[in-house]
């Protein structure tokens, strides 16, 4: 039993040794860091005006569309590099098969964009 513990010794001391980072990198800043705001940096920031209404309101269902579809996209090109960098080795398969991957998106990508979802008013 004590060998087996003894194996999973050096995944313990990593996780100490990022635990005693990840302690000392958010204690350092509250040590160090001069504790005298301004009304300069208290302001509004990025956007220039003052805040107004709730920030709980209702968004718009085509921000989630277009973030939904960004995601998509994303890992479309996330399956795409590691296939064409193999493609070569897994031949005509591999390649019919991401071609009816690409054709699902594509016929996706154009139902969204004839119902309107990337239409802005």
């Amino acid at each position: 039993m004590d060998r087996l513990l003894l194996e999973y010794l050096p995944i313990l001391i990593f996780i100490g040794i990022a635990a005693v980072i990840a302690i000392g990198l958010m204690v350092v800043p509250v040590v160090i860091a001069p504790k005298k705001p301004d009304p300069e940096k208290l302001s509004a920031y990025e956007c220039g005006f003052n805040a107004f209404g709730d920030a709980r309101t209702k968004f718009d269902v085509r921000y989630y569309l277009v973030s939904i579809l960004f995601i998509i996209f994303d890992l479309e090109v996330a399956f795409l590099f590691p296939w064409a960098v193999t493609l070569s080795a897994m031949g005509a398969f591999a390649f019919w098969s991401m071609m009816a991957f690409l054709a699902v998106l594509t016929v996706g990508f154009i139902y969204e964009w004839k119902k309107g979802a990337l239409e802005w008013e």
